[in-house]
């Protein structure tokens, strides 16, 4: 009985944490952030781990990413420059920016 309350416990507790990350990635796709970004490897953009990894630690980051993807921007990832996208939210934008940095 103990066991199956256990997996009933750790089943829902799992699903509290994947279901954000799920729901991100569906804002990001459909905000087109994946036209040009992946979670893994770089398309035009860099991948969404690597800006992760380079942003890990940095306290300004999620407030800088957020505006990044509102406004757009260049310069940290080479020459092609991230276009603005003004049919995202600044809500949206600091929820984007906090998952991408939670990769």
């Amino acid at each position: 009985m103990k066991r199956n309350v256990a997996r009933i416990i750790l089943a829902l507790a799992s699903t509290l944490v994947v279901a954000p990350a799920f729901a991100d990635l569906a804002l990001a796709s459909s905000r087109n952030c994946m036209s040009c970004h992946n979670l893994d490897r770089k398309i035009v953009g860099p991948s969404l781990k690597d800006i992760a990894a380079k942003y890990k630690g940095d306290k300004t980051a999620p407030a800088r990413l957020a505006s990044k993807i509102m406004e757009g921007g260049g310069g940290a990832w080479g020459v092609v420059k991230m276009p603005a996208n003004p049919q995202v939210s600044e809500a949206e934008a600091k929820k984007l920016a906090a998952w991408v940095l939670s990769l």
